[in-house]
């Protein structure tokens, strides 16, 4: 039997990709009592990910982390399985965690904890089902209301219509680039393009008129379904699709577009790498590298906009932030003890705006914030610095240099 070990890392919550065919579900009040366990027991279990950062298992973990506020999370990388190994495994994972619970022992044990003076709601278990002779204790999801925090009203309702939007909204420029090129590759004239998919929006409930084509992003979560549904009504379709799973999505019944060209969602502050599945054209398969060219210059005009809008921060000498890695680029060593520093989400006065410092920050000593700022000024004068490159040729005459005096 070989065996595969595994390590532990660090990863940017930003950097980690979720599993788009994960059939798990992770309701709201779920994501609170993780929260809530996180503040309590902070974040012990690591989710699972690829070496790639595809998430395996922890979707929830992961999603109440963002929640949080948090930038980054535990996880072990498990590097050994491949991708069809790793997309089973995420399904027998979900299966193979359940198992039945031993009520009475389990009442024992809370009604112990209790009795320490332990919150025993922290453990996901509602404390009004722990009298003896009770009924079984139930988890506490929609029962127990987790701290209210702007991070996470902000996810509650970055995911309030998830159902009917799987949170993604095409921006203007980028479906007009999809439709143009659509129009023009299937010689669709002037048929009627339908777009049934919005929040609150019911597709099966839409008009279709005869001729008329649908081009539009689905919800991903449900795209097998609509395929099949539309198809049963000989409705044309061309699709937004998630590019990793693009072959699987009606099981090889449509006709599929890889293009997998990156787009910039700014409702859910997300890129993702899209493809299409469509009912037009002859070809099971096309690669067409007009509309992913049409897709990425659009997508660049977004995020040179987006960039622009920005604001920009500027942060006194005593306040550290994570932007301050920039300073390895430029050779800048920097050393600060835990005692000349102190841990802030938030200044004063950005709490008055409604703002905070992105990741959290520090507030440090007055030695410190002087050798920060010094650094800071010798990483700047390297950066406003000219650099200018060696030729070939005289790269060449440096390693005759100190030959004559040798041996």
């Amino acid at each position: 039997m070989s065996e595969h070990r595994i390590r532990l890392e660090y990863r940017p919550i930003a950097e980690l990709i979720p599993y788009e065919g994960n059939a798990k579900k992770h309701p709201p009040e779920q994501i609170q009592a993780l929260v809530r366990s996180f503040n309590a027991f902070e974040r012990i279990v690591p989710a699972g990910i690829d070496a790639k950062g595809h998430l395996i298992y922890g979707h929830g973990r992961i999603l109440a982390a963002k929640a949080r506020g948090d930038t980054d999370f535990p996880c072990v990388v498990i590097d050994h399985l491949s991708e069809t190994q790793r997309r089973a495994f995420v399904h027998a994972d979900n299966l193979l965690s359940r198992s039945d619970t031993d009520e009475d022992l389990l009442r024992s044990e809370m009604i112990s904890l209790q009795a320490a003076g332990f919150d025993v709601s922290l453990t996901g278990y509602d404390p009004a089902g722990l009298q003896l002779g009770g009924e079984p204790t139930a988890p506490f999801w929609g029962e127990v209301e987790a701290e209210s925090t702007e991070a996470f009203e902000s996810f509650k309702a970055r995911y309030a219509h998830k159902l009917t939007t799987d949170d993604v909204y095409t921006p203007d420029n980028i479906y007009e680039a999809v439709l143009h090129w659509a129009r023009a590759h299937y010689e669709l004239g002037e048929a009627q393009i339908v777009r049934p998919f919005y929040p609150g929006g019911n597709y099966q409930a839409a008009d279709y008129p005869a001729g008329c084509v649908v081009i539009d992003n689905p919800p991903f979560s449900i795209l097998s379904e609509i395929c099949a549904w539309y198809e049963e009504r000989r409705i044309q379709y061309l699709l937004f699709a998630p590019g990793m799973t693009l072959f699987s999505i009606n099981s090889g019944r449509s006709h599929y577009l890889p293009v997998g060209a990156p787009v910039f969602f700014p409702n859910c502050e997300a890129t993702i790498s899209m493809s299409f599945v469509t009912s037009l054209g002859q070809y099971r398969i096309e690669l067409c590298p007009e509309l992913y060219q049409a897709m990425d210059a659009a997508n660049r005009e977004n995020l040179a906009a987006l960039h622009k809008e920005l604001p920009v921060y500027a942060y006194p000498d005593a306040v550290a932030c994570v932007t301050m890695n920039r300073l390895c680029k430029y050779g800048q060593a920097l050393q600060i003890l835990p005692e000349a520093a102190c841990f802030i989400r938030a200044l004063d006065a950005q709490r008055d705006a409604g703002k905070a410092i992105y990741g959290g920050g520090f507030l440090l000593s007055e030695k410190a914030a002087a050798e920060k700022a010094a650094a800071e000024k010798a990483a700047a004068e390297k950066a406003a610095a000219t650099s200018w490159p060696l030729s070939e040729r005289e790269l060449a005459l440096i390693a005759t240099l100190g030959e004559a005096g040798d041996g």
